[in-house]
């Protein structure tokens, strides 16, 4: 089994930046793949940006590719979202997730662990 816990949100202002962590506990963490995923008020839960086990493949929302970066430390069981240029649309709970699959889907239901989500807020 794997906790999952988000930090790092909070109120920014349009073009500013903000990096998430999200500690895993457990000792098999390198062996997920990890994702991110947001979910506006009133909006289903979308998918954010996702890394395969061992780092070396990632995918992107076209909506953040190119502003968001997704990493991660398996000596630390911590998988990271750097967000830059942030605008208000990408106001959202911010949740990270694992996946026993170890590939890095896009898919809500692919995965098994969710944290309990942290807050991003950008407005001026």
């Amino acid at each position: 089994q794997v906790q999952l816990v988000e930090s790092g949100g909070g109120l920014v202002q349009p073009g500013g930046s903000l990096r998430l962590s999200c500690a895993a506990s457990g000792r098999t963490f390198s062996s997920y793949a990890m994702g991110w995923f947001r979910q506006a008020p009133g909006k289903e839960r979308d998918f954010v940006a996702a890394i395969n086990w061992s780092g070396g493949n990632t995918r992107y929302a076209d909506s953040v590719k190119g502003r968001f970066t997704i990493s991660r430390d398996n000596a630390k069981n911590t998988v990271y979202l750097l967000m830059n240029s942030l605008k208000p649309e990408d106001t959202a709970v911010y949740y990270c997730a694992a996946d026993q699959g170890g590939y890095g889907s896009s898919l809500v239901a692919q995965y098994d662990y969710w944290g309990q989500g942290t807050q991003v807020t950008v407005s001026s």
